[in-house]
């Protein structure tokens, strides 16, 4: 039998330089605020990852390291058939040190200043600082909010692909903030529209192993009849909460397009060695850590549970879009009687908590919170009661 998982276990995440818990001023001014907003959680990882990096630490030296090894890409390619049914192709892969830095790469490489890239909001973050900096041209097509889900806007979205300016959709899947898991059915109209275009996709999956019960997540590849014009970027650090440990891979079908991702990666930023932890801990997560995950992903519905109750119980002008993935949730605040930043104003000096504010995803965002709920029920239960009294505060006044 399985050992179980104490979830609830609360870890002290303070003084470790941890960005959620020790710099939660930097974005919020405040120090003394009880965070849910860094896309990492509070759980320990999993004691396998633990065990594998405490046996490479009683090894005395830490040398250049290779990625380009069977051990490496044996792990992924099994991941990829137990957890999604898919064969993926071993000479696809390819380290890199970040999903943002493979996207970055992939768009110097697909395509050319001043041309457009295409991202669904509301949107990762990261996507619109990025673009920016690679002086392309950011175009939104917002997704479609309607009966609390949301949905691809495909008249907009063929609109923006048929620009001839436009060379790349960026694909968030599952998507950030929303949690939705693209259905077979969306996907392959997605890589239609892609190919009678001429756009180059590039999948960010790093959410993929976030699922709520009965769902299922599809790797873009498994629908793409045209495998070349696809780049499909992720990592196991969002699921086995290891991004500290530095490493992600990213899988190009199209041996060009690899050597040439290769040549930035090593000849000119000088990236091909990887870090050992980032790479032992996927290994060890993706051979020895699917259980841990199921386990997760029980707790995590659990926590969408208790958020839910709470709010229709005690919060009934908000709504918790329905997600089928990731542990953020994204709450509809448009009914309430004042401004976002009223409300945030508030959370911050009464509530003494820390949510992230939906326009940070874009403007289709200005009515959201992004709650995360990647930890223990005690730390979400007192969240949800701050959030709570912020409002309540702001309803007295």
């Amino acid at each position: 039998m399985k050992e179980k998982v104490d979830f609830d276990k609360v870890v002290d995440r303070k003084g470790s330089f941890c960005t959620q818990w020790d710099y939660v001023a930097d974005r919020f001014g405040q120090a003394d605020l009880l965070p849910f907003t860094v896309s990492d959680t509070d759980f320990a990882v999993p004691k396998e990852i633990t065990a594998t990096l405490q046996q490479r630490i009683s090894h005395p030296v830490f040398g250049y390291t290779r990625w380009n090894h069977n051990v490496f890409k044996d792990s992924i390619h099994y991941w990829y058939h137990t957890r999604f049914d898919y064969q993926l192709n071993r000479d696809w892969i390819i380290y890199s040190p970040s999903v943002i830095y493979s996207i970055s790469k992939l768009i110097e490489l697909k395509s050319a200043t001043g041309e457009h890239i295409v991202i669904q909001t509301p949107a990762y973050d990261a996507f619109f600082k990025m673009i920016d900096a690679q002086n392309r041209t950011l175009i939104e097509t917002n997704l479609l909010y309607q009966n609390n889900q949301y949905f691809i806007d495909f008249n907009d979205l063929e609109l923006k692909l048929k620009h001839p300016k436009c060379s790349i959709f960026l694909l968030c899947s599952p998507h950030n903030p929303t949690g939705r898991v693209w259905t077979k059915e969306e996907l392959t109209h997605i890589l239609y529209l892609c190919k009678k275009y001429k756009v180059f996709v590039i999948s960010d999956e790093i959410h993929m192993d976030i699922l709520r019960n009965g769902q299922q997540h599809f790797p873009i590849f498994k629908y793409a009849a045209n495998l070349d014009n696809l780049a499909l970027c992720t990592s196991a650090s969002k699921t086995f909460n290891t991004p500290g440990l530095v490493g992600s891979y990213l899988m190009i079908p199209d041996s060009n397009l690899r050597e040439q991702f290769l040549i930035l990666l090593k000849n000119r930023d000088g990236l091909s060695s990887t870090s050992i932890f980032g790479m032992l801990s996927t290994v060890t997560a993706y051979n020895e850590c699917e259980d841990w995950l199921n386990q997760l992903n029980d707790y995590l519905d659990q926590n969408a549970q208790l958020a839910t109750h709470f709010i229709q119980k005690y919060l009934p002008e908000l709504t918790i879009v329905s997600a089928q993935a990731t542990y953020l949730l994204w709450i509809d605040c448009s009914k309430l009687p004042f401004s976002m930043n009223t409300l945030q104003e508030a959370l911050v000096q009464k509530g003494k908590i820390a949510i992230m504010t939906g326009t940070t995803y874009g403007k289709s965002g200005a009515n959201f919170l992004r709650l995360n709920i990647g930890c223990s029920k005690q730390k979400l239960l007192e969240g949800l009661q701050r959030l709570r009294k912020s409002i309540l505060f702001l309803k007295s006044m």
